[in-house]
């Protein structure tokens, strides 16, 4: 077993988990779709699982096998795109979730299409959180030196590049420092995919991509989880079968 799969995977025992006793998992949550010439269809995957590894350091946290496939429909047009429906996501998490008891989840998400996992999260009355969220991901951006924001650094450019090029180098190919594709608004996104907004999949700034940009993207997120799991530490914990109280009237915030 290569060193890659080793830290994608965790090869902990039964007697080991007991041990650790953990109060909260980390689920990486990814994707199984194109990224582009350079990157490989399992990208989110990897980011998902680089993630949780950092997160759960020196943290008393149980990292779980990531799931692979989420819901990757706009990039249906390219091949070896394999996705599932927002219900079965929403399913298999909150399965996951049920079976772990007392312990409290966290959805390392790694793919911004995997829309379901915020209703999935609010919905959990307090057992759940999700990370990184938007803001998440846009400070530890700026943190990291990056050029580039979130719309315009969409999909497989300088964000994605770097974290592989720090974690996974070798899953990098050849050509991302030419492969950029800077796309007009895409507000019909959900409706048309991807493919009319660009022909190779790329919708961002590869080219500026480094290693050293990775590293300190995943140490930023690293200090921003602190945060979540003070929220998720401070979040009320309903009676199973109890629906969360929603408040005055029962209005929506």
């Amino acid at each position: 077993m290569d060193d890659l799969v080793r830290s994608l995977l965790p090869l902990t025992t039964s007697a080991e988990e007991g041990e650790r006793a953990a109060r909260v998992a980390l689920l990486p949550v990814g994707s199984l779709e194109q990224h582009g010439p350079h990157l490989p269809l399992v990208t989110d995957t990897v980011v998902a699982c680089v993630l949780a590894r950092v997160l759960a350091g020196a943290r008393r946290l149980r990292v779980l096998p990531p799931v692979t496939v989420g819901c990757s429909h706009e990039h249906a047009a390219w091949p070896g795109t394999v996705s599932i429906s927002a219900p079965t996501l929403h399913a298999v998490v909150t399965d996951i979730a049920a079976s772990l008891g007392d312990t409290r989840l966290v959805l390392v998400n790694g793919h911004g299409g995997n829309h379901v996992l915020a209703n999935t999260v609010q919905e959990s009355g307090g057992r759940m959180a999700l990370f990184p969220c938007p803001g998440d991901w846009e400070a530890a951006r700026a943190a990291a030196g990056m050029a580039t924001d979130n719309d315009g650094d969409m999909h497989a450019g300088e964000l994605e590049t770097s974290v592989l090029l720090h974690a996974a180098p070798e899953l990098v190919r050849e050509g991302y420092e030419h492969a950029d594709h800077v796309t007009p608004p895409r507000d019909r996104l959900l409706t048309v995919g991807l493919a009319p907004y660009t022909a190779s999949g790329v919708a961002g700034r590869p080219s500026l991509a480094t290693a050293a940009k990775g590293h300190a993207l995943l140490a930023a997120l690293d200090r921003a989880f602190e945060g979540c799991l003070a929220a998720l530490d401070g979040a009320p914990r309903p009676a199973p079968g109890v629906a969360p109280d929603p408040g005055p009237g029962g209005a929506p915030a």
